[in-house]
């Protein structure tokens, strides 16, 4: 078990999480981000993004089908599932390494655990003792 003290703690990764956390590393503080899954969040891993790449593909069908009435002579094969979802794991992992360099960069501690509050000051995340 590990103690570590940080000016402000934040419980959970995901994006408003790691948004005030990297805010907080801009003004100066040291910040330990504990978070139990991904960092990222939801939004990132299962919802928002991976929703957003695969609708882009669509998009790309649907202008490839009616490319015809801009002058642009193109058609659409069929889509591919195999390399639509290839597409959307490359995005979502293009956006973790990003998240993971920019926390890195910015000196934030990222505690892989459940944090819980065990007093006004202190959080247990994981195996860690956690003051801010």
């Amino acid at each position: 078990m590990a103690e570590q003290t940080f000016d402000l703690v934040v419980l959970g990764g995901g994006s408003g999480g790691y948004a005030a956390a990297l805010r907080a590393s801009q003004l100066g503080l040291s910040v330990g981000l504990i978070e139990k899954n991904k960092l990222g969040g939801t939004c990132l891993h299962v919802g928002c993004i991976p929703t957003k790449a695969l609708l882009h593909a669509a998009e790309v069908a649907d202008v490839t089908r009616e490319s015809a009435k801009y002058g642009v002579n193109s058609t659409l094969n069929g889509i591919d599932i195999a390399v639509v979802t290839s597409y959307r794991e490359e995005v979502v992992s293009s956006k973790d390494k990003g998240l993971q360099g920019l926390t890195k960069a910015r000196g934030i501690t990222v505690i892989a655990g459940e944090g819980r509050l065990v007093s006004h000051t202190t959080v247990e995340g994981g195996p860690d003792t956690v003051t801010g």
